[in-house]
């Protein structure tokens, strides 16, 4: 496990695989579906019922405690400049050498940068099941110059 700020992360990771492992052997639980079921209710317990050790506070009571009172560090999320979509934060980016055409197998990108700069390469990491589609976009100098939405079955690309 990695470390982290006093092990406030993998702590209750560790407690629930530890309660999770033991009650499944007890239980004699294989199924994913069974084991389900165990993870619902002890992490249930963990957050909702059980006073941690630690801080000698419940989970949920001490979050919504931290919300209300102003002391918790969750922010609500803004896009930062010059992004104007979460699919420019939440991607993917490749660094690229900006050529006259950038292809993947059935679609060419043609790039409107000038030729050996670097650009971007933005993937979604939230590809539009749906429509089975995946949007690729180029950023050059703070600037998104190109969108392209590609199929997921051909969202390899090339350059």
């Amino acid at each position: 496990m990695l470390a982290s700020g006093k092990g406030k992360i993998e702590r209750p990771y560790r407690w629930l695989q530890d309660r999770i492992v033991r009650a499944c052997a007890l239980e004699n639980l294989t199924a994913l579906k069974e084991v389900r079921g165990v993870y619902v209710t002890k992490s249930d317990r963990y957050n909702n019922h059980q006073v941690h050790s630690t801080t000698g506070e419940i989970p949920s009571l001490r979050f919504e405690n931290a919300r209300k009172s102003g002391t918790s560090l969750f922010r609500p999320f803004s896009l930062p400049t010059p992004y104007s979509s979460h699919k420019d934060v939440f991607a993917c980016a490749k660094p690229a050498p900006s050529m006259a055409m950038a292809s993947s197998h059935s679609s060419t990108i043609k790039s409107m940068c000038p030729m050996f700069r670097t650009v971007k390469m933005w993937s979604s990491t939230d590809p539009d099941l749906a429509r089975q589609a995946l949007e690729v976009r180029i950023w050059f100098e703070q600037k998104m110059v190109h969108s392209l939405t590609l199929p997921l079955a051909d969202s390899r690309v090339h350059f």
